[in-house]
């Protein structure tokens, strides 16, 4: 007998990216993604950006526009991501219910203590950040929805590595450990120590190494299995999160994350 064909690919599907992709289509998307990397960009920006014809850009660009992914700010001619492509990518977070539980363990978290709180996954070997509760103070940690940021220079990222298996883990340390600050770790070595006090005392610290003059608490989420699926995080000014409050916030982002692991039914380590 015949296996049955997988649901959601036609009769005529070969297990073969380059034969299945649409590339016109693949080069309008790597444009809105380049797009969303910046903080507006004109159209020669945005091209060059891109590496690909103005003409051809300002073509995609006008065919986003029509559907609301793309927006044009006619004063300073430049491009900005629309809300069509938030709605859009909103889809992704309806996916499960964890932003939902853990809206109000952030919500408590930034009050105890002062901080932003923050929630991401791993995606592609670098922690995406889903979201988080800004605090009121002036001075503060921002990483809005869809930001990146390497695993190594991460406090969820950390966290999350912690408790990534091996072979995960050499294939995403294997992509490069840049720095970013003085305090990086851009030594297998010394990540796989940090990583050991992580387990250790149950969260990551991330000392400085992406942008000095910010440290940032953190604590993975683990799914049923108890794999670490998602990090939550605290974030701000190193005069405010000092390291001699490291262990009395280190334990509030703990009791957060596990608040939230048991809230998604799943299982700490």
């Amino acid at each position: 007998m015949a296996e049955p064909r997988p649901r959601g690919r036609p009769r005529a599907f070969h297990d073969k990216t380059e034969q299945n992709t649409v590339q016109s289509l693949d080069r309008a998307l790597s444009i809105l993604e380049v797009l969303a990397q910046g903080s507006g960009l004109t159209l020669t920006e945005l091209a060059q950006a891109a590496d690909q014809s103005a003409p051809t850009v300002y073509r995609v660009l006008t065919t986003f526009q029509t559907h609301g992914f793309v927006e044009l700010d006619a004063a300073s001619q430049r491009w900005h991501v629309g809300a069509g492509a938030f709605r859009t990518g909103s889809a992704f977070l309806r996916r499960t219910a964890l932003v939902d539980r853990a809206r109000g363990a952030m919500q408590k978290l930034m009050r105890e203590s002062g901080e932003t709180a923050n929630l991401g996954i791993e995606d592609k070997g670098e922690v995406l950040f889903l979201t988080q509760v800004e605090t009121q103070e002036a001075i503060r940690a921002f990483f809005p929805p869809g930001t990146r940021s390497p695993m190594h220079v991460s406090g969820i990222g950390k966290a999350l590595l912690a408790y990534t298996p091996v072979q995960r883990l050499i294939e995403i340390t294997m992509q490069g450990l840049p720095g970013f600050t003085p305090a990086s770790l851009t030594e297998i070595g010394d990540l796989d120590h940090d990583l050991a006090a992580t387990r250790q005392r149950g969260y990551a610290i991330d000392n400085e190494e992406r942008t000095e003059g910010m440290r940032c608490i953190a604590a993975p989420i683990f799914n049923a299995h108890g794999e670490a699926v998602a990090g939550l995080s605290i974030s701000g000014p190193v005069f405010r999160l000092s390291l001699e409050r490291a262990e009395e916030m280190g334990d509030l982002v703990k009791r957060a994350a596990q608040g939230v692991t048991e809230a998604t039914g799943g299982r700490v380590v």
